[in-house]
């Protein structure tokens, strides 16, 4: 077995802070099923169920890939996307895309030379090893794996270079909105030029709106995922994908031009990729399979780095106008609550007429109305939420629900222990006080 990666601790804000935290925003990154192939090594929890990762998952044991060769067959949504007729036009060199998310193994074989140095917000005291979840490290090699030769997972802009922002803790989630808000901002400072952020929430967050419109600004393009139904309580599309400017992200089931079961769609819903069916890079050297708009948002986020590279001086907004004018139509005509534009389709991104537009079609332009960083807001009715990723390349019989089910952190009241304490030492006071009591009776009456 793996090193137990539930086991991490790492230095953060008081227990109120974080209580208060995790009452206001709950966010977990969508982890999925792992099947281990002969290069990986087991996941460290029981295959009986338990806690892992923020997700649901399902342990498939007998469900194994048996060489690298066939991660790379698998990769079915190479194909779907036309990745070798896109490459033909760019391979993402010269464009960084920031994987905000739980950190990124860049010594996994399939990202050798592709991780820059990253940011860690959750254990900057260090943790074990880079992505202690590795569910930043399958999105890292969605978008950038290496292509240099026919083994293990390939990126769909495998020249791009990845800048790693670890927000989520070992059980990939955060307490506060404003730790994904700092990893925004740095990763703006630090070059990126693409954001994904495979994470999300039931509530709003003033301190991230900030944040993103601080990207907008500096011509970052966003992407988030939509989120996933089996992982949530609520069906309203995950904060950020449903802040104005981002691009939010649903899923596709494999080979199909079918909405993904467990996708989150409403209104906010933008473009749509492949998010079922998929196989991903796994720390330290394996792979695993998953599934989720997790794993849809990297090929949209690899696909705006693309168009960057190709176009080098194109602003975002343009960018983004792109990608919308030149998704692959699916469901009803035009723009829907299910599939938003369509479906990405990086060939013609890169190479139909597009007119120019002058700023991101889908920020409305309005400020936040925050200034710097504060408390990530929360009300009563703040849904806990969890990753974006699930049962994976079908291996868990249809409808099955997963035992392992996440519990983001603002579905967890931390308040209770202090409660049960505080009740304690009251009961102890009053049971000390009246034995005082009968005592000083019993004296009187002799």
């Amino acid at each position: 077995m793996a090193e137990d990666v539930t086991g991490v601790r790492y230095s953060g804000p008081s227990a109120a802070r974080r209580a208060t935290g995790r009452a206001l925003l709950g966010v977990a990154a969508a982890l999925a099923v792992v099947a281990p192939t002969a290069a990986a090594v087991p996941v460290a929890a029981p295959t009986n169920g338990g806690q892992l990762a923020g997700a649901p998952m399902a342990f498939a044991p007998g469900d194994a890939v048996a060489r690298t060769d066939q991660v790379r067959d698998e990769q079915w949504q190479l194909d779907e996307l036309q990745a070798e007729t896109a490459w033909r036009s760019s391979t993402g060199r010269g464009v960084t895309v920031a994987v905000v998310d739980s950190g990124v193994d860049g010594n996994h074989p399939d990202l050798v030379g592709q991780v820059l140095p990253g940011k860690d917000l959750v254990g900057p005291g260090g943790a074990p090893g880079p992505d202690p979840v590795g569910h930043g490290t399958t999105v890292a090699g969605l978008i950038a794996g290496r292509n240099d030769d026919k083994r293990g997972v390939v990126g769909l802009a495998p020249d791009a270079r990845i800048l790693p922002v670890r927000v989520l803790d070992e059980e990939n989630r955060y307490d506060d909105a404003l730790i994904v808000a700092q990893g925004v901002r740095w990763a703006v400072d630090n070059g990126a030029r693409v954001i994904n952020l495979s994470l999300g929430g039931s509530g709003d967050s003033p301190a991230l709106a900030a944040a993103l419109d601080y990207a907008f600004v500096r011509d970052v393009v966003v992407v988030a995922c939509t989120g996933n139904l089996a992982t949530s309580t609520s069906t309203k599309v995950w904060y950020p994908a449903r802040e104005p400017g981002v691009i939010a992200v649903s899923g596709l089931e494999r080979s199909s031009d079918n909405l993904w079961s467990g996708s989150i769609t409403g209104r906010a819903t933008v473009l749509t990729a492949p998010a079922s069916g998929l196989v991903g890079a796994k720390p330290p050297g394996g792979y695993w399979r998953v599934q989720g708009t997790s794993f849809a948002a990297p090929l949209v986020a690899a696909t705006a780095a693309l168009v960057r590279s190709r176009y080098p001086q194109m602003p975002a907004g343009e960018v983004v106008n792109r990608l919308l004018a030149t998704a692959r139509d699916v469901g009803p005509t035009g723009r829907d609550d299910r599939f938003g534009y369509g479906v990405v389709d990086p060939v013609a991104a890169l190479t139909a007429q597009v007119p120019p537009v002058t700023t991101n079609p889908l920020d409305d332009q309005t400020s936040p109305g925050v200034t710097g960083f504060g408390p990530a807001p929360g009300s009563a009715d703040d849904d806990p939420v969890a990753g974006a990723g699930s049962d994976p390349l079908g291996l868990a019989a249809a409808g099955q629900q997963s035992r392992w089910t996440a519990r983001a952190a603002g579905g967890q009241d931390t308040s209770a222990p202090e409660q049960l304490w505080t009740t304690v030492v009251l009961l102890v006071a009053l049971v000390g006080g009246a034995a005082l009591m009968v005592r000083r009776l019993r004296q009187r009456t002799r």
